[in-house]
């Protein structure tokens, strides 16, 4: 029989043992901060049908997604969380009681070209909340707080939320003369973090004709200093000049003004008229958030206000505002930069028990009784010698092994030793249960990242 050499197709990440278990630890702090704002959790299918995920259709959308029969039925993996969520709420649109709040957490599949940190299925972390007609801006303020909250649960410190909306732009580019090149002004401005002020100025000039005293404007303004209180007071100067920018420079200053109030500290958000969030879907409030000591990852989590989820699937209005963490990336970049805090015990278990007699009914109670208590046990009963499963145990970093004998079946104790330690004990079950469960907490202090 001929050989197949085992492969992971490139672009789909695989993960060892110990760094699934971080990630599933990632994904747990997720769902729990999630939670803790009021979403429903919700799952889609991987599989759509073509005319429903590609409803939208046309672009790079087309070009990238995994597309294929099964008979008589044209299929698509999903390649976002986002038109998922738009067919659910439109088809389930009376079940649903608005405002609508889910999260998800998923894989999604893009067929583009796989490189360093970018991967063709990954995870996505999505929440958004939906309106049934209108939303209020209040949810607007609240995502950030979302954002706030489950990155300093994760553990990271040195990010920052920078907040956007896109009305302000539109009104800008019509106060300029751009509005019908909006849309192009838009994608290019979003690029002046990574490309830089003269490389913007020669794009708006040479590719989409604009005047060269019309870009300096437009760049003077984006740039303007003063953090978010200079910002807003420089928007003022622009006001009555044009109902769409009026009502974006309200929205803004409402935006950062409840920041605070939802616990989203001053150091950690700031008003940035660059992000303009490249899609058109976008229609207020923009967000990304950076490393402070990472740029060059770019957005870790963005999003935004748009004004109809479902358009192309129903004619209700269904606003909403929503944020997207491309999750496996964010792993994948952590790892690469040693922020994923490898001290948390990672081992598929808390206790391993030794069974040292040929009776193994009192070692399978004992395991019993101990998962009674929330304790997660292997019991080894493998035909090894003692120094090899003391071994196995070790390399798996389980941190406390039991010894079961004929003299502690005798006496009903449990002999408990610390791998870490080395310090070995006896006692009852309920000292033993007491003791494991107090190292255990100590053990699994921290957090999952240790942002130095």
């Amino acid at each position: 029989m001929e050989r197949v050499k085992p492969r992971t197709l490139s672009g789909f990440m695989e993960l060892l043992p110990a760094r699934q278990i971080q990630m599933e630890r990632v994904m747990s702090v997720l769902r729990e901060t999630y939670a803790l704002y009021g979403f429903y959790p919700l799952d889609t299918p991987l599989i759509e049908s073509s005319e429903v995920l590609l409803a939208k259709g046309g672009g790079e959308t087309e070009k990238q997604i995994y597309r294929f029969t099964k008979g008589d039925s044209d299929l698509s993996l999903r390649f976002d969380l986002t038109v998922p969520l738009a067919k659910y709420v439109a088809q389930n649109y009376g079940q649903l009681t608005f405002p609508f709040r889910r999260f998800q957490i998923g894989k999604v599949y893009r067929g583009e070209r796989a490189q360093r940190g970018r991967f063709r299925e990954f995870y996505q972390a999505d929440i958004d909340v939906i309106g049934d007609g209108q939303l209020d801006i209040i949810n607007e303020a609240e995502v950030p707080s979302i954002i706030y909250k489950t990155f300093t649960e994760l553990g990271l410190r040195r990010f920052k939320i920078r907040i956007n909306n896109r009305k302000v732009l539109n009104g800008l580019f019509a106060i300029l003369g751009l509005a019908e090149k909006a849309g192009d002004v838009m994608r290019t401005i979003d690029k002046f973090e990574k490309i830089g002020e003269d490389k913007v100025k020669e794009i708006l000039s040479q590719d989409f004709g604009v005047n060269a005293a019309v870009a300096a404007e437009l760049l003077t303004f984006i740039a303007t200093p003063g953090g978010t209180a200079g910002i807003l007071a420089a928007l003022e100067g622009y006001k009555g000049r044009n109902e769409v920018f009026d009502e974006g420079a309200s929205e803004l200053a409402t935006v950062a003004n409840y920041m605070e109030a939802f616990g989203v500290p001053a150091d950690h958000f700031e008003i940035d008229l660059t992000i303009a969030r490249g899609l058109d879907y976008y229609t207020g409030t923009v967000y990304e958030t950076a490393m402070l000591d990472h740029p060059e990852i770019g957005s870790i989590c963005s999003g935004g206000r748009y004004d109809n989820l479902a358009e192309y699937y129903t004619d209700k209005k269904l606003p909403g505002v929503g944020i997207s963490i491309g999750l496996t990336r964010l792993f994948y970049v952590l790892g690469e930069q040693g922020y994923l805090n490898d001290e948390q015990p990672c081992a598929p278990a808390d206790v391993i028990i030794l069974p040292m007699t040929d009776d193994l009914a009192p070692a399978i109670a004992l395991a019993t009784g101990l998962r009674s208590e929330g304790i997660r046990v292997q019991l080894h009963c493998e035909k090894k010698k003692f120094k090899a499963k003391i071994g196995y145990a070790d390399k798996l970093g389980i941190p406390y092994v039991i010894f079961l004998g004929e003299d502690e079946i005798a006496q009903s104790v449990v002999a408990v030793k610390d791998m870490v330690t080395g310090e070995q004990t006896k006692g009852s079950f309920e000292e033993a249960v007491g003791r494991i469960k107090s190292g255990l907490q100590d053990k699994a202090a921290g957090t999952v990242i240790t942002d130095r």
